[in-house]
């Protein structure tokens, strides 16, 4: 096949995206049969299957790989028909970030809000773990994504954000109960902490690293809501690892407390994105890296461990 036939990638991309053919015929105004001939007339043409159809269907390698180059040709044609018809009626441009959940709830928010005022923008975050964000980069699924990985990935371009600094911390009572004789091993098995959700291992890193203990032998919370997070902390019921932007007042009034001072996380932050970015993106990239920049500290290559 000399060229992509954009009808049948939008078929396979809607087939993924709303995780069932039904929910794609919805959104294309077609009967079921009809998305699932123009996949597999785009599997004939390029002689290898680009789905598996289960519950819910899922791309291939090679499915995935002309998914990302769909998604990025798309964002870009709708940034460039911004800017060829700026006068006429327009949609949202749908622009989609993948973040981890700390840099939403500190610094992200202020920096894209100027862009959100001046421009017609649909926002669309998803939220990762901050070492597997450039996956949804890789499957073209966001343009750009925030992550500790320095490396670009092919065709995308990479800069220095700044670091987060994490703090092990409790309530003075929490070390009262649970650490009144120091922070044992004996003591962590048995007090419980708090992790931002089941895939998050960087609580399970850090105790490892610093108290020999493996994951799953002391209690730990799940929790998918960074507010939530803190609150738990700020309520006594769990100890745990906390940027210090987002409980630097909770520190200075005493509510909560440095556990372990010596074993302070940095975790240096990345902004990935695509190399073609214009417009809107272009834009946003500017914006957000200069935000950052002034807010979040300086990397810094000799700082405390990271995990």
């Amino acid at each position: 096949m000399s060229e992509l036939d954009y009808k049948l990638l939008t078929a396979l991309d809607r087939v993924v995206s709303e995780q069932s053919f039904e929910g794609a015929a919805r959104q294309l105004h077609l009967t079921q049969s009809a998305v699932s001939q123009r996949i597999k007339q785009l599997e004939q043409r390029l002689a290898q299957p680009l789905l598996v159809r289960g519950q819910p269907p899922r791309p291939t390698e090679a499915g995935r790989r002309l998914l990302a180059h769909y998604r990025q040709v798309s964002q870009l044609e709708n940034a460039v028909m911004a800017d060829l018809l700026p006068d006429a009626p327009q949609k949202p441009l749908g622009v989609t970030i993948a973040t981890n959940a700390d840099s939403l709830a500190t610094w992200l928010i202020p920096a894209l809000t100027p862009l959100l005022h001046g421009h017609p923008i649909e926002l669309n975050l998803l939220i990762e773990d901050e070492s597997r964000t450039l996956d949804r980069l890789r499957s073209g699924e966001a343009f750009g994504a925030i992550s500790i990985n320095a490396e670009p990935l092919p065709g995308c371009r990479c800069d220095p954000l700044g670091q987060m600094d994490y703090l092990l911390v409790a309530t003075p009572g929490f070390r009262a109960r649970h650490f009144a004789d120091g922070l044992t091993q004996d003591a962590l098995r048995r007090a419980p902490a708090v992790a931002f959700d089941q895939k998050d291992d960087m609580h399970d890193r850090y105790i490892a690293r610093h108290f020999g203990l493996p994951a799953g032998s002391y209690p730990c919370h799940a929790v998918r809501s960074s507010e939530a997070f803190v609150a738990i902390a700020r309520a006594g019921a769990a100890y745990c690892l906390i940027p210090r932007q987002m409980i630097a007042g909770d520190l200075t009034a005493g509510r909560l407390l440095e556990l372990h001072p010596q074993g302070r996380l940095i975790q240096p932050l990345y902004w990935h994105r695509w190399l073609l970015e214009r417009g809107v993106h272009k834009l946003l990239s500017r914006r957000l890296i200069e935000h950052a920049r002034a807010v979040l500290p300086a990397i810094d290559p000799g700082g405390a461990s990271r995990v």
